[in-house]
């Protein structure tokens, strides 16, 4: 199913393409084990895209994408609005094992 999802046409002749099928059910599998509500796992997979986009086209290094890994991380499980995240849907618990898991 994810490989429909993700419009791969050549996984069986495509590296790239079996390499970011394995990456994002990886990390789907984890969400799943993780007992990751439907809006919690959504935002982990665009994490996971976001984190992949930020290497692929941006060219950043791991350590400045553990930076944003950590900017989009900031504020959840505050009430204060200007620092909330807009990964709230996480508490605090599961934003530590996000972070660990990437």
């Amino acid at each position: 199913k994810l490989e429909e999802f993700l419009n791969f046409k050549q996984l069986n002749k495509s590296l790239k393409e079996g390499v970011l099928l394995d990456y994002y059910t990886a990390g789907f599998c984890w969400a799943k084990e993780m007992n990751f509500s439907l809006m919690q796992l959504s935002g982990f997979m665009d994490l996971l895209h976001f984190l992949l986009e930020n290497l692929s086209d941006k060219h950043m290094t791991l350590g400045e994408n553990l930076k944003e890994l950590g900017k989009a991380m900031a504020g959840i499980g505050e009430n204060d609005s200007e620092r909330s995240s807009d990964l709230n849907f996480f508490s605090i618990e599961q934003a530590k094992a996000v972070v660990d898991y990437v």
